[in-house]
């Protein structure tokens, strides 16, 4: 059996982890919803927590930039979201929780990047009003939301520890990758990739491109994004690359945004 409607006579017939209608789902064709979108994450702790000097240098661009670009602009949660992650695992509650009190800090920066933003028309949306995406870049040309993907009490159990494995870079990613957008770029406090943490090692070495196996493989001590970024990306059917650049050049996120490489290229192969 193959096509739609082989497809069809499986979701009728089969068990929804059934093998062959897994399968099956993976031969269909995928419909890519905002393709000429681009997705920027403005990290937490790299950015936003840094104030007026990091942050309106980055609006500057980002304003200039939506006269030519769509833009999704996801954030992060930062140094706030680590604070109420030690008082809620020191409190006992679990990953679902921390995932909950996690989303409100990157939804506080959401708000105040949006506030900054509001004057040039761009809005700030929450996950109930994603379905209004499309009239909403049509109007505004860029529209910011939370980073934090709205799993809530249905985060994914980490292997060890409490702290939700699912964050603010994986959430914008998964923004990306369900909505079949034009790229995704995190916007971050280094120049990309190192072979260990720059900020505290003066020997690491820069690293310009690299597939998501070889990051894997390296096993580096020290990610400049969140890991689970990695293993989505070997599943996905529409961003297959993501670019790392460094927001306190902001220049950089302009030329990212127009397709030059100008931070550290993740591919998924």
């Amino acid at each position: 059996m193959t096509g739609a409607a082989s497809l069809a006579e499986l979701l009728m017939s089969r068990s929804l982890s059934d093998p062959e209608l897994q399968r099956a789902t993976e031969a269909v064709e995928d419909h890519a919803i905002l393709p000429d979108v681009s997705v920027l994450k403005i990290g937490g702790q790299s950015l936003i927590d840094r104030g007026r000097a990091a942050v309106f240098p980055v609006v500057d661009q980002l304003v200039a930039a939506k006269r030519t670009h769509k833009m999704l602009i996801g954030t992060g949660g930062g140094t706030r979201a680590r604070h109420v992650y030690a008082l809620a695992a020191e409190l006992g509650m679990p990953t679902g929780v921390l995932s909950e009190v996690g989303a409100a800090v990157a939804g506080q920066n959401a708000h105040m990047l949006g506030y900054l933003m509001a004057k040039h028309g761009v809005p700030t949306v929450g996950p109930s009003a994603f379905g209004v995406l499309a009239l909403q870049m049509a109007e505004s040309g860029a529209v910011i939301f939370s980073g934090m993907p709205p799993y809530d009490l249905w985060q994914r159990v980490p292997g060890e520890g409490v702290i939700p494995p699912y964050r603010t870079d994986a959430g914008c990613y998964l923004v990306a990758q369900t909505y079949g957008c034009k790229q995704m770029i995190f916007v971050k406090d280094e120049d990309g990739l190192y072979s260990a943490n720059p900020k505290n090692d003066g020997s690491a070495k820069f690293i310009p491109r690299a597939t998501v196996d070889e990051l894997i493989e390296m096993d580096l001590p020290d990610l400049v994004i969140e890991r689970p970024v990695l293993e989505l990306m070997r599943h996905a059917r529409h961003v297959r690359e993501v670019q790392i650049v460094n927001g306190l050049r902001p220049e950089l996120v302009r030329r990212a945004l127009d397709g030059e490489h100008v931070g550290s290229i993740i591919t998924a192969a």
